[in-house]
């Protein structure tokens, strides 16, 4: 037999134990209860003392028994207090629990310290008002990150409980993520993968880089879309989501991509500053329903008009 769950004020509910929860910890219990919570969550709200059990405080490793009656407080969502911006942005899809966006080259995907305006987060409080709150005031809906230069889709969640389950595809690297990236040099070979562990840079702290202690794995796979006589055309899948992986990755195998000062040249011959990375492809699984949704998006003007250009110079 189940318990019985009801509501004592807007901000309390009342649960009595049934037979069928008794033996669970009251951690787990209220974690299966209150789905856009978190069990870390759940454990801070038992130890502030906002759960009590037949009128007494209990310890988060409490084992229910049949009867016990749960008095658990709801806790009010985290206010995010960043200025909405009027930012234009290009909306691919949104609905209740999530929204994905095609995020131009040069914009910050979130606030840090000293740079609290002009970021998608910014643009994304003015066009859907309400974001997920798991990752804190400065990266409200942020589930995963695209470089201030990296062009291309990136979702966010409008809700901790789609946040959640989005963040468990990502650690279980089911999104997948596919880029387009111009590259230095002729890559000779047609496809393959680089398996290759990414960790701190001990001789730059600021940079990441292919290290074999104090690392984790890292693997992307590619293929050849176009040659040039400097340049490769690639499309790039991550397996893995460490920081800056493709750049680092491609830097390792002395293919840098066009225009990354941080891992490559500094200086090319298009002038450009940040990177020639585009995110092109995203999959999910949709957090509520359960549907595996893809999204794809065209080349930005600015990586075309690079192309154009070596196409112009070699006759193509």
């Amino acid at each position: 037999m189940k318990g019985i769950r009801t509501a004592v004020s807007e901000s309390e509910c009342r649960v009595v134990v049934g037979e069928d929860e008794a033996g669970q910890r009251i951690d787990a219990f209220l974690a299966a209860q209150n789905p856009d919570l978190s069990r870390s969550q759940v454990q801070k709200i038992i130890e502030d003392g906002g759960v009590k059990v037949n009128g007494t405080a209990v310890k988060k490793n409490y084992k229910l028994k049949p009867g016990d009656i749960v008095i658990f407080r709801i806790p009010e969502p985290e206010k995010i207090s960043l200025e909405p911006q009027n930012i234009p942005i290009n909306i691919v899809y949104e609905d209740e629990d999530i929204v994905v966006i095609d995020k131009p080259r040069g914009m910050v995907v979130h606030p840090a310290p000293g740079n609290y305006s002009g970021t998608l987060v910014n643009a994304l409080l003015y066009h859907c008002r309400d974001l997920s709150g798991i990752n804190g005031m400065l990266r409200p809906g942020i589930v995963h990150r695209l470089d201030k230069d990296t062009s291309g889709l990136i979702v966010a969640a409008k809700n901790d409980f789609a946040h959640r389950r989005l963040a468990e595809q990502i650690k279980k690297h089911d999104f997948k993520r596919i880029y387009a990236a111009l590259v230095h040099g002729v890559v000779v070979q047609d496809r393959g993968i680089i398996d290759a562990p990414i960790g701190r840079d001990p001789k730059d702290r600021k940079k990441m880089a292919v290290v074999f202690k104090n690392s984790k794995p890292a693997v992307t796979c590619f293929r050849v879309l176009e040659r040039f006589k400097e340049y490769t055309l690639l499309e790039l899948e991550l397996k893995t989501g460490r920081t800056h992986q493709i750049r680092v990755h491609m830097s390792y195998l002395k293919h840098p991509v066009v225009g990354d000062t941080k891992y490559g040249r500094r200086k090319n011959e298009f002038g450009i500053e940040g990177q020639v990375l585009h995110a092109k492809t995203l999959g999910i699984t949709h957090p509520r329903t359960g549907e595996y949704m893809e999204f794809n998006t065209e080349l930005p003007e600015y990586f075309k008009e690079i192309l154009r250009q070596i196409r112009d110079k070699e006759g193509k």
